[in-house]
């Protein structure tokens, strides 16, 4: 790879990007995130390559990240040159002699595009290039274009704005969107405080789950004293169901290395670790073929870019303990110790990592950065909420119809999120709750869907934005068995150091336990109640601080499930095994026999076409009948 030192060599990077992400011959990417894995994409990109060097066709195949739409997944796109960029959906082995008929042939043919991508979806950094001559083609029909799909047209795309269109082992093609102009003009343009100055004008929030004003921390730790410093980026995300941040990692690796280098020079760090779980093998991949390159081009390492400021990046992987998303517990896991909390009232900025002043940012923070940069504070300000701008990555996962990653501005109703964005809820059932921040959030109520979704407002509501995964459920939901789920989770990721957390949080999951399985007594919610203010009270670091969340959101907005639980030995929702009674309706019951050979201890008996029963002594309450039953007849009570 060519060192990059001056302006003209950066511009050189991005012309070389710009032929490789429109390529003057035909073009087949791959959704090769974890996303697009999971669902056969590699059987897909391996059937491709066969099947291309087979006919001897000359058509350039590449990897992508995810474009967020993970249930459409496998994505495969294809890019004609002078045309736009078509997106195939749910892409198999079998699809893909198909798929290149068409190509070969110019006709849409048997599968339909899932969309198109026009030149405006190609902007490095807001600045539009135009990379398609000519008009659209005739034949591209009623094909929506991405912002025509409701997933992607309230989306506004800044930490994941590379994800899904580059490839992520090419530093060339990040530089032709932009990529690494920020450092320039950072580097040989602005004084350090000067990027303090601007980070802090724009409002970015941190967006790891505490929401601290990101320029406040740079501040803090530039002033600090000391000549040596860190930074350090948080890719450890714990939450169940979270997976925005390995995305990012994933799909666009260089983004996050150019948000340190400029966080670095602004606070005066040489040395940055990026700390990533151990079961993100394809993000730590990534990282590490993007650090590499970076270190080849002279993007890190000494004297970058000409400047003479050194800086370079060790990456460092997690054991999966989630407490270590907690700052203190990640730095006494770099240090290689046992990764638990330390005291608050020793800030990090002047105490890190091996009692030096160190900055901790998450991924998508970080990401953040170069954009800002580019475009100015006040455009990142100009985004989103008063007190919460520019934009918040979100997994939206569970009972929806489009799971996947969004993207979009602070305060976008969680309306918007749930049905614009999310397609509603399976089944025509209606929307419950959502459970936002994490295990240490908070469930927000059907009443509260048109909450602006920011910092404060989730605050407000008893919850928080913590890293910012939402999962959706629906009438089906015990929320009295939602609480009991998260507590049993915090408790076996709880470090132990304090007592408040360790005993407080395994007493509560004992008492939730017990009203699940229709043991609860009066005033055990009272006395929940009590216990989550002293482990709030009490606890060390901020998991056993904000442990009691789940348990006292669902109170407030569902006592009345609690209460159903303990004095009428019922479960609304009929999910607590203990509370609940599997039946079949005879009036309904055909004698298909399909429940009979679904049920796994045989408690179902009957003739064909004759109604069949349920020896309630022998089931287990699986469900397995009712998932099966076609016509309604299976009865839960």
């Amino acid at each position: 790879m060519s060192k990059i030192n001056t302006l003209d060599d950066l511009n050189q990077a991005g012309k070389r990007g710009l032929a490789a992400l429109i390529p003057s011959r035909i073009k087949i990417m791959v959704g090769m995130a974890t996303s697009g894995i999971a669902s056969g994409a590699q059987e897909v990109y391996s059937a491709l390559d066969e099947e291309i060097k087979k006919r001897k066709l000359d058509i350039i195949l590449s990897r992508t990240g995810s474009m967020g739409m993970d249930c459409m997944e496998p994505l495969v796109d294809v890019l004609e040159p002078g045309k736009p960029r078509l997106a195939y959906s749910k892409m198999t082995v079998k699809k893909v002699p198909v798929l290149l008929d068409q190509i070969v042939n110019g006709t849409i043919g048997a599968i339909k595009p899932f969309y198109r991508m026009d030149e405006e979806e190609f902007i490095v950094l807001g600045k539009a290039k135009r990379y398609f001559d000519g008009p659209l083609p005739v034949y591209l029909g009623n094909v929506p274009t991405i912002k025509e799909i409701p997933f992607y047209t309230k989306q506004v795309k800044i930490a994941t704005r590379n994800c899904g269109l580059i490839d992520p082992e090419s530093i060339d093609e990040y530089i032709a969107k932009g990529g690494y102009f920020s450092l320039f003009k950072a580097l040989t343009g602005m004084k350090p405080e000067t990027i303090v100055e601007d980070v802090i004008a724009s409002g970015l929030r941190g967006r790891g789950g505490g929401g601290f004003r990101t320029g406040i921390k740079w501040k803090s730790c530039r002033e600090a004293e000391g000549k040596i410093k860190y930074v350090i980026c948080n890719g450890d995300e714990g939450d169940p169901g979270a997976y925005m941040d390995r995305s990012v990692m994933e799909g666009d690796p260089h983004s996050v290395i150019e948000g340190m280098i400029i966080g670095a020079f602004a606070i005066g760090a040489h040395e940055g670790y990026i700390y990533v779980r151990n079961e993100y093998p394809l993000a730590v991949q990534n990282l590490g073929t993007a650090i590499a390159n970076a270190r080849a081009c002279g993007l890190l390492g000494g004297n970058i870019l000409g400047s003479g400021f050194d800086f370079d990046i060790r990456i460092s992987k997690g054991a999966g303990a989630f407490v270590c998303g907690e700052s203190t517990a990640l730095m006494a896991s770099l240090e290689g110790t046992a990764g638990e909390p330390r005291a608050k009232y020793i800030h990090t900025v002047e105490h890190g990592l091996w009692n030096r002043p160190s900055n901790l940012n998450n991924v998508e923070t970080w990401a953040n950065v170069p954009a800002i940069l580019a475009r100015g504070s006040q455009w990142f300000a100009g985004i989103g909420a008063k007190t919460s701008t520019g934009t918040k990555v979100f997994s939206v996962v569970g009972k929806i119809n489009n799971i996947g990653l969004v993207e979009v501005p602070m305060g976008t109703p969680l309306r918007d999120i749930v049905y614009e964005i999310g397609g509603g809820i399976p089944g025509g059932k209606k929307f419950k709750a959502v459970q936002t921040g994490g295990p240490s959030g908070g469930c927000i109520p059907e009443k509260l869907i048109d909450l602006p979704v920011d910092f404060d407002e989730l605050w407000k509501s008893g919850s928080m934005m913590g890293s910012g995964g939402m999962i959706i459920m629906d009438e089906k939901t015990c929320m009295v068995d939602i609480a009991r789920y998260f507590i049993e989770f915090l408790e076996s990721e709880s470090c132990g150091k304090c007592v408040p957390c360790r005993e407080g949080v395994r007493r509560m999951r004992d008492i939730l336990e017990d009203i699940c399985g229709g043991k609860g007594q009066e005033g055990d919610v009272e006395l929940l109640e009590q216990m989550s203010k002293a482990i709030i009270d009490g606890s060390l670091c901020a998991l056993g601080g904000s442990a009691p969340n789940p348990v006292l959101s669902t109170i407030r907005y569902f006592r009345e499930e609690y209460e159903a639980h303990i004095r009428d030995r019922r479960c609304p929702a009929a999910v607590c095994k203990a509370l609940i009674e599997y039946s079949i309706d005879p009036e309904k019951c055909t004698g298909c026999g399909v429940c009979l050979k679904k049920c796994p201890t045989k408690c179902i008996t009957g003739e064909k076409k004759k109604p069949h029963t349920i020896d309630k002594t022998k089931c287990i309450k699986c469900g397995a009948c009712y998932e099966s039953c076609k016509f309604d007849a299976i009865t839960v009570k």
